[in-house]
């Protein structure tokens, strides 16, 4: 138990340090952790993965990710929301996942108060 007791520990302390991360970024945005994190299946080798949707987002991946400080081991996915939106249509794996097993940090958006269906 006690394996199971540090383990619960730790995922809270990387979903913590992910909140406190999106809430220092100035602008609005909707915030999900997804993977293994997200899904308490993470090893010692598994990076923090956050989901990022914004209207502020422009440019490409690489301009996007550059005006972002990204904390070492998070991997960033940042989309605006009619990506996000595009994406969910399509029925994207990333997206589902996020609806399904995602722990949200933060949704100025609203994203996850609306109906996904």
């Amino acid at each position: 138990m006690e394996v199971i007791e540090k383990r619960r520990r730790l995922r809270e302390k990387y979903i913590e340090d992910s909140r406190r991360w999106v809430c220092s970024l100035p602008f609005k945005l909707t915030a999900v952790l997804v993977g293994s994190y997200a899904r308490g299946d993470f090893n010692l080798w598994s990076d923090v993965d956050i989901l990022l949707v914004s209207t502020e987002f422009k440019g490409n991946l690489v301009e996007r990710l550059k005006r972002l400080d990204i904390p070492a081991g998070f991997q960033v996915i940042p989309l605006t929301d009619k990506e996000f939106k595009r994406l969910l249509e399509k029925r994207e794996p990333l997206i589902l996942e996020a609806k399904e097993s995602g722990v949200v940090l933060k949704d100025d958006l609203k994203i996850f108060g609306t109906n996904f269906s």
